[in-house]
């Protein structure tokens, strides 16, 4: 606020001095082309055909009168001299120098410049852009009729973000074009706020992302933030507070912003916040001034044992690389501006002359005259201008690592490259109305701004410049690590590159090997809120914290540690929940204990039957084997045969033909069975009747052909049963997951439950016939009569099914099947011992009471008890 406030201030008064002038009579009191008061600035220039101003920081720092106006203000003045920000102002003039040189670039034009020392002071720097923008150049007297020297057609600068936003922003309005070198702010790239904006240093958008795939890249989760209090930091605290938990790259432990100036107290708390705190990996977003501070509170607690990650502004600042800092900031990695080469830079910054005053006193610390006061007297030397700049070790001629200077040296090429383009449009095919082109003596610099749009060169260094559509150029920076030797030199390497690919997807490419890690075991330091949970086990955030902050409980059943949505279709958690594995598929096999007790039962009746229908075969002419209707008995057998080798079509993998047959050949042999019971318990009472005087007629009904006829009947009524069933809605193999979650039961669908209750009411309705006839003639003497036998197995096997019922509706997947086979085994075993095992006994065990006298005699002694 209190920037854009100072910005809003000095463009009113921008504004009201430009309108005082334009409307004020031409008179001694308001000439045309005087200034109202000077406001002297630091600058060097050259003249030329056209001119391209900058602005640079070559001081450190400057310091402002007390404005009591009761006299006249007196101006600013600019201490520390900067000799890197130097350096970046000789780099332009030595690009426009090398361009008048190039035959093939802007012939016949020569190139000059005006460049501007802002004293890292938005007040001057801004003041410094009107004066360029205005042609208001100090240096050179502009006559009654204000003809001189053309006002710039772009600048190059500013360096620091908050002032290229206040200065850019009324360029926009005027639309002449400033290519930053240095200011970085994502904001920036707002093409409506800033319509004539260039850099050639990309955006802390794009740095923003390049340090979230170092986090990424070392898996570091939990960091801290520190940013510098203006537009610089406070945009990428907010780009770091949505990229990062967007791109999943981890979390911020806690975001602090640095103070301006030494805040003893306010460096104090961020310093303990830091102690505090589990991160181990801190961020610094700000400037190189902010660090310092920072750093010596750092020392003064002796806070060790961190990553520290750098922002461009002080990744490669010698200032830092102290014996003192070192310990600390040692194995720091850093996000640093493209290094580049500059052929013959070197050369021509030995040509500096001695006239520049601060620069060679700053460089052979010495004075010109006259000296100050008392400075010979206390051992300082005089500045002769015959010192030799070879001589000296100074960082102004260290060209091997030209990063903000490769920026400057792009960025004045950009507008070169812009101005020839525009000067070589041919006329009548240009960019502008009616087709025109831009000359030398009309040019504006709204067209210069169409051109750099487009423009598009390499360097000599082999870079590529051009300008994206927010005019941001191609987003590539240095990774740096700073090594620290055992012996204490300090050295940053470059490590690796982070570049934007096709899609704006960024890549990172880093050389481990060569990676100085600053901890005793010589690698990456861990950072987490959280360790990773063991497999097993899932994440449950904690409550008011950020997301890495977890805890961690088992898995719940059917999900694993990495599948949040749970196991596919078909498969569920492992014991341990740490993979999915496919689902156990269960039905009654052969294989096991249950199913192969059951086969075992199954085959044992089946057995047993064809062992008693060889008995009665063997012994058919027998009076007790003929006495008890011994065509029916073998037809009984048989049946009961088959309800014994139905049963195993319940079990093993369930299959269509499986399906189909199983209830359809259970239900007929079941008829099959109790037809076959109740035509001998109704022929018992036939013969009963017959055996009265006037009853011989009933024995008509039935006769051999009537009995085959009803057991036929019957069981074609259950036969129809069976068939509709099958045709209207066949029972087929389903897999049902209802039952268990970790199991597929294979089962056969009914398909339907009418068909399957009819059939069973169907032979419940025989049996229960069968059951009250057989009661009824319980009594009749016994050499006419099993009606006993008929009535224990049919009270035997209506218990067993009416048991059947719900014990088969209560149990799911093979159960159900095993209750029905256990139904039908149990039934089967009823009828067939009920109804055989007492003849048998008699047949194999008491054959004296096999003949027709003991047989006759037992039924008179019966009849007589009677």
């Amino acid at each position: 606020m209190k920037v854009m406030r100072l910005f809003i201030d000095t463009f009113l008064l921008f504004i009201m001095l430009q309108s005082a002038a334009s409307s004020a009579p031409h008179s001694p009191l308001f000439p045309w082309c005087q200034l109202q008061g000077k406001f002297h600035l630091n600058g060097m220039h050259k003249a030329g055909d056209l001119v391209l101003g900058g602005l640079f920081e070559m001081h450190f720092f400057s310091l402002f009168p007390d404005l009591l106006f009761t006299s006249e203000p007196q101006q600013p003045t600019c201490h520390g001299f900067d000799v890197l920000g130097f350096r970046q102002a000789q780099t332009m003039a030595f690009a426009i120098d090398e361009i008048n040189k190039n035959a093939k670039l802007l012939p016949n034009v020569t190139l000059g410049y005006s460049l501007y020392d802002n004293c890292v002071e938005l007040g001057i720097g801004f003041r410094a852009a009107m004066a360029l923008i205005s042609g208001e150049q100090e240096q050179i007297m502009l006559d009654k009729n204000c003809v001189g020297s053309p006002p710039v057609l772009g600048l190059v600068g500013d360096s620091s973000s908050t002032r290229t936003i206040a200065i850019s922003s009324v360029l926009g309005l005027y639309r002449v074009p400033m290519v930053s070198f240095f200011a970085s702010c994502s904001c920036l790239s707002d093409r409506k706020r800033f319509p004539s904006f260039f850099r050639t240093i990309p955006s802390d958008a794009f740095q923003v992302r390049a340090m979230i795939q170092i986090l990424k890249y070392f898996e570091w989760t939990w960091a801290g933030l520190l940013v510098s209090d203006d537009d610089y930091g406070l945009h990428a605290a907010r780009s770091f507070q949505s990229d990062l938990s967007w791109s999943g790259g981890g979390c911020l432990a806690y975001l602090e912003v640095l103070p301006w100036g030494n805040d003893p107290r306010e460096l104090r708390r961020i310093v303990e916040v830091i102690q505090k705190s589990t991160a181990r990996v801190v961020i610094v977003f700000a400037h190189e001034s902010h660090v310092i501070d920072l750093m010596e509170e750092v020392v003064r607690q002796n806070l060790s044992g961190l990553q520290w990650l750098a922002s461009e502004a002080w990744s490669t600042a010698a200032v830092l690389h102290t014996p003192a800092l070192m310990p600390y900031l040692g194995g720091t990695l850093g996000i640093a501006i493209r290094r580049g080469e500059i052929p013959g830079l070197r050369d021509y910054l030995l040509k500096i002359h001695p006239n520049v005053n601060q620069f060679w006193e700053f460089t052979f610390q010495c004075r010109f005259a006259p000296p100050p006061a008392g400075w010979v007297e206390n051992g300082g030397t005089l500045c002769t201008g015959e010192e030799d700049l070879q001589s000296v070790e100074t960082e102004f001629l260290d060209v091997s690592n030209l990063r903000p200077e490769y920026n400057v040296y792009k960025a004045v090429y950009a507008l070169a490259h812009a101005l020839d383009d525009m000067l070589k449009c041919e006329p009548g095919r240009g960019p502008f109305s009616e087709n025109s082109c831009a000359t030398l003596q009309t040019l504006q610099p709204w067209q210069l701004v169409y051109y750099l749009e487009n423009v598009k060169f390499t360097t000599s260094f082999g870079d590529q410049v051009s300008f994206d559509e927010n005019g941001d150029a191609l987003p590539i920076y240095d990774v740096m690590n700073w090594l620290w030797h055992p012996d204490g030199r300090t050295e940053v390497l470059n490590v690796g590159d982070v570049r934007t690919l096709a899609f704006n997807v960024e890549e990172l490419r880093l050389d481990e090997e060569k990676i100085f890690w600053n901890f005793d075991l010589k690698q990456p330091t861990r950072s987490m809120c959280s360790e990773n949970c063991p497999p097993g086990t899932r994440m449950v955030r904690k409550k008011g914290e950020p997301e890495c902050c977890f805890d961690c409980i088992p898995c719940s059943e059917g999900k694993i540690s990495n599948a949040s949505s749970g196991c596919p279709e078909g498969f569920w958690s492992s014991p341990q929940r740490d993979q999915c594995v496919l689902k156990q598929t269960v039905f009654l096999s052969y294989e096991e204990p249950l199913g192969i007790c059951l086969t075992a039962a199954s085959l044992l009746g089946t057995f047993i039957c064809a062992v008693v229908l060889g008995i009665f075969v063997y012994h058919r002419r027998t009076p007790i084997v003929k006495a008890n209707n011994s065509e029916l008995s073998f037809q009984l057998l048989l049946s009961l045969k088959l309800c014994f080798l139905c049963s195993l079509l319940f079990i093993g993998r369930p299959r269509l033909w499986t399906c189909q047959l199983r209830h359809a050949a259970f239900g007929i042999s079941f008829v099959l069975c109790v037809s076959c019971i109740l035509v001998k318990t109704m022929v018992v009472l036939a013969v009963f009747k017959a055996s009265k005087p006037g009853g011989g007629a009933s024995l008509k009904w039935f006769g051999v052909s009537q009995q085959r006829g009803t057991v036929l009947v019957l069981t074609s009524v259950q036969a129809a049963i069976c068939i509709v069933w099958l045709v209207l809605s066949s029972p087929m193999p389903h897999k049902n997951t209802q039952y268990h979650n970790d199991k597929i039961v294979y089962e056969c669908a009914m398909g339907s439950a009418v068909g399957f209750s009819v059939l069973l009411g169907y032979i419940g309705l025989l049996a229960i016939i069968s059951f009250l006839i057989a009661f009824l003639v319980r009594n009749l003497p016994d050499h006419f009569n099993e009606a006993k036998l008929i009535t224990f197995s049919m009270l035997i096997f209506c218990a067993v099914w009416v048991a059947f019922v719900p014990a088969y509706i209560s149990s799911p997947g093979k159960h159900a099947d095993a209750v029905e086979v256990f139904a039908i085994l149990a039934s089967s075993f009823s009828l067939l011992v009920a109804l055989f095992a007492p003849k048998c006994f008699i047949i194999l065990l008491m054959p004296e009471r096999n003949t027709k006298k003991a047989i006759m005699d037992r039924g008179n002694k019966n009849t007589a008890q009677h």
